[in-house]
């Protein structure tokens, strides 16, 4: 089996988001799939989402799903029994971090500084997520701080404030192994029940972000 980690740079792009109701699971695992996107990370900012993740893990196994927003332990084991095959979270913390590794999930601990990355380093990590992406300074930002750990070969996933209109300047950067976002597949969107749109967004998504690791080389 690839490694999620491998799957998510091969696509590009990883869509962020916060579903209501185990009901709609199936429904938006179909409309990314259908838009050629086989990744969700499913956030633990709705009471659903342990349910959600179970569901989907069941009924469409070809989907990778991960877990984030992943702030205890707690939920890295709940992420853990319901099939999560990787997890994010929007800082670094050690325990979770360590807890993670225990239990062999992948997982991008939040990054937002050089202290944080070193703190990371140290622990093993080489994928994190670099949040709040938009608002820390950009990917000129990322570029400074990821600069003195090139070496370790550390990758980053921007996630806080990436669009389709920046995704470009965020994937030019070679640190860079995919963007997170969450237009793909809003909370609106999935409770209204507009899966085309879902399907549009995540294939426009896909093959800019394709076209674009292209241009670079990967």
């Amino acid at each position: 089996m690839t490694h999620p980690f491998e799957t998510i740079a091969a696509v590009g792009v990883v869509p962020v988001i916060a579903i209501e109701s185990a009901a709609d699971a199936v429904p938006l695992a179909d409309a990314l799939l259908e838009g050629g996107l086989p990744i969700a990370e499913i956030t633990f900012r709705t009471a659903a989402a342990a349910e959600v993740m179970a569901a989907l893990s069941e009924a469409r196994p070809e989907l990778v799903v991960g877990a984030g927003t992943v702030l205890d332990t707690a939920s890295l084991q709940a992420a853990i029994t319901s099939g999560a095959r990787f997890g994010l979270a929007p800082g670094y913390d050690p325990q979770i971090v360590g807890a993670a590794a225990a239990a062999g999930l992948p997982f991008a601990p939040g990054v937002m500084t050089p202290s944080d990355l070193s703190l990371a380093t140290a622990q093993g990590v080489r994928v994190a997520k670099f949040f709040p992406a938009g608002t820390i300074g950009g990917p000129k930002a990322l570029a400074s701080i990821a600069a003195p750990f090139a070496h370790l070969g550390v990758r980053f996933i921007p996630t806080g404030g990436v669009t389709p209109d920046n995704m470009t300047d965020w994937l030019a950067l070679k640190a860079v192994v995919a963007v997170g976002g969450t237009w793909i597949a809003s909370t609106a969107d999935i409770r209204e029940g507009r899966f085309a749109d879902i399907t549009r967004n995540a294939r426009a998504a896909v093959e800019k972000a394709r076209a674009l690791l292209e241009a670079r080389g990967r």
